[in-house]
């Protein structure tokens, strides 16, 4: 009996729309850039029940005629090529002919379009890629697309979707993409019948500050630079921006979205020794470049591309963003040291230090700093350019009433048999424990980092977590895949001692942190918060309590390079033996080793 038959025009159609109709951001995403590439200033997006039940796309482009309407749903039906070495001269998105009748072939899909010179409209009904219904309409120059009930006909299919605040989560995410693509387009967006975003016609850094919130445009930075071979121009972000966790970055080609690890590279690269090590800076960067030096017919979604010369773009790339970074990063010429100091004869040349005049001031006096509770255990060590640690007894408060000892420069072991020597620092990053016959190096930071992960999961689970409310309450922007994330999390933060305010539109208020959280830069914090949760939306309410426990213990744990007094480091020991899991991260690094005598003995021959 022949086993090899061919497949019907139903299922192939279904198969192949696996390759472009993944989840209802895949239909966005496609009927965006067609909307694009039919010359629309203003597209309206509406969808109901997170993108399963309705997602339709109105723009007011040019709009097709009747023929054209039909032949839109045939495979491999494109306006865009007509011989190979078209593929070669592409500029716009979909050109395979393969999104529509995808879409079609897994929905219930209507088309509304028009042309400018048509005095009526037609109107295309099919359900599942069959049944091609075709009737004049009354409707506006333009195109409206309807997609209803995704995935109908392939149940298989719609049950492996996520929940509904991650589909919602990867629109937001296209949608994003596109509007920084095109922002001399307008773009407006309604969900459940509210709307969630309107963004007008606009210059590129207007539409990141839409997008990404106010605080962001006095951190953009302009790159731009033309050669024979690309034209690149965009935004990178300054120093001061650049944090471990939710950066915005994004490439750009020919106004195509793109991932690219190696030009990512290439800007982190012009970064190197500007910015603290795990520290990512922002950036928005475009490249124009001749069609014919690119393939983007490398991925079904076209979102990695192949560059013919991208070793000579990475140098490009690399020289134009570390130029922008040295221009505006320029040190100003005031000597800060002198500046603020009176004009008396005592800083003058000829005069010695008994000569200098006393002068009755605290220089740590804050005219907006309120009184408020002790500084917790280890509260002072979070903002290290800003809080004075060396004094244990603001870390550690009622704890410590002894007089502070400060570690001598040599450390003296003596015989291993007597009693334990005191415990010694090593390049401000290592904790050196000796014992009797062994020692024990353990890395301040990571140990901070289990101290604090413990505490804050077990306030969190018994539901004990003090919270310190702010005199001043810190309002922020998030951007539109953010919020969506956001509001899932937010009983999360609340567990650990936040108190937020959903003020609508992305926008986001900080009422009260977790005791202990005091002075930090809370938006940073938090969007790096939100953004690690959102790299796995599919966690459960306990992993992302942990994940988001870990975040702050990370961004709250001393640094290495931190100088710390005997006692610090005695009580930072302690802390860490009461562990659970004293020798291990909660990410898995190792916290400590132990060198034994014996080892030390070798190692000496």
């Amino acid at each position: 009996m022949d086993k090899i038959q061919i497949l019907s025009e139903t299922v192939a159609g279904q198969i192949a729309a696996g390759e472009v109709v993944s989840r209802p951001a895949s239909v966005v995403k496609e009927l965006l850039e067609n909307s694009i590439d039919a010359g629309a200033t203003r597209v309206q997006l509406v969808i109901t029940d997170f993108g399963r039940t309705l997602i339709q796309v109105t723009d007011n482009g040019q709009g097709m005629s009747e023929a054209d309407a039909k032949l839109a749903f045939q495979r491999h039906a494109t306006s865009k090529i007509r011989e190979t070495d078209d593929l070669y001269s592409l500029t716009t998105f979909g050109f395979r002919g393969e999104a529509l009748p995808s879409i079609a072939a897994v929905s219930e899909l209507s088309l509304l379009t028009r042309t400018a010179d048509a005095e009526t409209g037609v109107r295309v009904d099919m359900s599942g890629g069959q049944d091609m219904q075709v009737e004049p309409c009354v409707c506006d120059t333009g195109t409206t697309f309807q997609v209803r009930n995704l995935f109908f006909n392939i149940p298989a299919r719609r049950k492996f979707l996520k929940g509904n605040h991650t589909e919602y989560g990867h629109i937001m995410t296209e949608i994003e993409r596109v509007a920084l693509a095109h922002p001399d387009v307008a773009f407006e967006l309604s969900h459940q019948g509210q709307q969630q975003l309107s963004l007008p016609s606009q210059t590129l850094r207007g539409r990141i500050v839409s997008l990404f919130g106010k605080k962001m445009n006095q951190s953009l930075l302009p790159v731009e630079v033309e050669t024979s071979l690309v034209r690149i121009n965009g935004f990178v972000s300054n120093l001061e921006s650049a944090r471990q966790r939710g950066s915005q970055q994004f490439f750009f080609v020919n106004g195509r979205f793109m991932r690219h690890a190696y030009f990512h590279k290439a800007v982190l690269q012009a970064y190197e020794e500007l910015i603290h090590e795990g520290d990512q800076p922002s950036y928005f960067i475009f490249l124009e470049i001749a069609p014919d030096q690119i393939d983007v017919n490398i991925h079904p979604a076209k979102t990695e591309i192949k560059f013919q010369d991208e070793n000579v773009i990475w140098k490009i790339l690399m020289a134009a963003v570390r130029e922008t970074v040295g221009k505006y990063e320029e040190l100003p010429t005031i000597d800060f040291n002198v500046a603020d100091r009176p004009d008396i004869p005592a800083f003058g040349t000829g005069h010695g230090i008994e000569d200098m005049p006393k002068v009755d001031y605290n220089p740590d006096y804050n005219p907006f700093k309120t009184s408020g509770p002790a500084v917790s255990s280890y509260q002072a060590y979070s903002q290290p350019a800003k809080r004075n640690t060396d004094d244990w007894t603001r870390l550690y408060g009622e704890a410590v009433t002894h007089e502070v000892k400060e570690p001598q420069p040599g450390l003296e072991i003596g015989g291993l048999d007597q009693s334990p020597a005191p415990m010694g620092q090593i390049m401000d990053r290592y904790i050196l424990v000796p014992g009797n016959q062994e020692f024990r190096l353990i890395d301040q930071h990571r140990a901070h980092v289990r101290i604090l992960f413990e505490r804050f999961m077990t306030q969190a689970q018994s539901h004990a977590t003090p919270s310190q409310g702010l005199l001043f309450p810190e309002m922020f922007q998030l951007s539109p895949s953010a919020s969506q994330t956001f509001s899932v999390l937010r009983p999360r933060f609340e567990k650990l001692g936040f108190d937020l305010s959903d003020m609508g539109h992305g926008a986001v208020s900080v009422q009260g942190v977790p005791a202990g959280f005091e002075g930090h830069d809370y938006e940073n914090a938090i969007k790096g918060m939100i953004e690690e949760c959102a790299e796995d939306a599919t966690a459960d309410e306990d992993s992302q309590l942990r994940t988001l426990a870990l975040s702050m213990a990370r961004s709250s744990a001393i640094p290495s390079g931190r100088h710390l007094s005997g006692d610090e480091m005695k009580q930072l020991v302690t802390d860490l033996d009461a562990c659970s899991i004293p020798a291990r991260t909660p990410g898995g690094q190792a916290i400590s080793v132990v060198l034994t005598l014996d080892e030390l003995v070798k190692r000496f021959g």
